[in-house]
């Protein structure tokens, strides 16, 4: 597995190296946005640790342009503890937030459990138009949802809510985004019935909708399918 380590103290991203080389993975090291998004493009990365406070171009802008193509895992770093904070980089897409000063063992557990979400329970397969996510499946040209080789009903607003999440991985999108995305008009229904619709979705998807393992709520901000 390959990390990209980026933070603009290179003694930060040195130690970080170290840690994880010791646990067998492959790192690769960047000092600002700009360099982190050279080296995704040259190199096949499985996960990133990634600074929010950064020159030239700072880790949520970086997040954002890499949530444009890319789904691998982020973990963000950050010297603040601030609950804005972390809520404006998971809004931006990121998949765990971890403040400085850091535990190295716990950095080094969020890696691994962030990977292995990736590789064994979320990473996505996109052919011929089917999106998958460990157990769901969903077909973009056919329109059909299944579970587990199962198949789902849903009506055609939950379908497009769901292709939206999918289609978006690890993306926290409000109610007013899910509306304007979904239903293509501006004016925007209240945040009670998109929660509706979401619940329906996790009662149809989920195996424990009250333990979700697909559709998360983000609480204050929206939703997303990790």
């Amino acid at each position: 597995m390959r990390i990209l380590v980026v933070d603009d103290d290179r003694d930060i991203v040195d130690s970080i190296a170290i840690f994880l080389s010791g646990e067998g993975y492959e790192v690769i090291k960047a000092y600002n946005g700009i360099e982190a998004l050279e080296a995704l493009s040259e190199n096949e990365v499985h996960l990133m640790i990634l600074d929010i406070m950064m020159p030239k171009l700072d880790g949520i802008k970086t997040l954002m342009k890499l949530r444009k193509s890319r789904n691998i895992p982020v973990i963000l770093l950050s010297a603040k503890s601030e609950d804005a904070d972390k809520i404006l980089g998971l809004t931006a897409g990121a998949d765990d937030y971890v403040t400085k000063p850091y535990n190295p063992s716990e950095l080094v557990a969020r890696v691994k459990s962030q990977l292995r979400r990736y590789t064994a329970l979320g990473s996505i397969g996109k052919q011929n138009g089917v999106i998958t996510i460990s157990g769901l499946t969903v077909n973009t040209e056919t329109r059909t949802v299944t579970v587990e080789g199962e198949d789902v009903r849903l009506t055609p607003l939950e379908y497009g809510i769901l292709e939206l999440l999918v289609r978006n991985r690890g993306k926290v999108f409000s109610p007013d985004e899910i509306y304007r995305n979904v239903w293509n008009e501006d004016t925007v229904v209240g945040d009670n019935t998109i929660a509706v619709h979401i619940r329906h979705i996790r009662e149809k998807i989920e195996i424990n909708p009250k333990e979700p393992q697909y559709l998360k709520v983000v609480w204050g901000v929206g939703y997303k399918i990790i």
